[in-house]
């Protein structure tokens, strides 16, 4: 496995994995904005034995904080630990940066996620009533870096 930072060369294989991956998936010209011109993002791929991208985790970091605000798996390749890859990948990063805590918005209804996050050290904060487009709540969930 490794970890690449993204281009547009990938935004096909991004935006495949972001449509099957979210029930309010962005569109192209949302993913194009978070690859190259959002100041704060930090858009990483992760990409399997045979070179094919698998994954990606896109997380902002402002100041001495990060927020996680997408990690999605190729569904085909989900349950085989790519998510806790790029999790401790970037957790590593953030930290090699100075970035003193890490956040993060969840539906609630993703219990693996949210079971990913914890066994990661994440608490959930409180709960964001009403937060998706859907009308579905979140939790709000942080953990310390340093």
């Amino acid at each position: 496995m490794v970890v690449i930072k993204a281009d547009l060369n990938y935004i096909d294989d991004i935006l495949k994995i972001e449509n099957e991956s979210f029930i309010d998936p962005l569109k192209k010209e949302d993913l194009i904005y978070e690859i190259n011109d959002n100041p704060f993002s930090n858009f990483l791929l992760l990409k399997n034995d045979e070179n094919k991208i698998v994954g990606y985790y896109n997380f902002w970091i402002t100041f001495d904080s990060a927020t996680i605000y997408r990690i999605a798996i190729k569904k085909s390749e989900r349950n085989k630990g790519f998510a806790r890859f790029l999790l401790q990948y970037g957790e590593k990063m953030l930290k090699e940066k100075g970035v003193e805590f890490l956040t993060l918005e969840v539906r609630t209804s993703n219990t693996s996620a949210i079971n990913l996050y914890k066994s990661f050290g994440f608490q959930i904060i409180t709960l964001k009533e009403h937060y998706y487009e859907n009308g579905e709540d979140a939790y709000y969930m942080m953990k310390g870096l340093i």
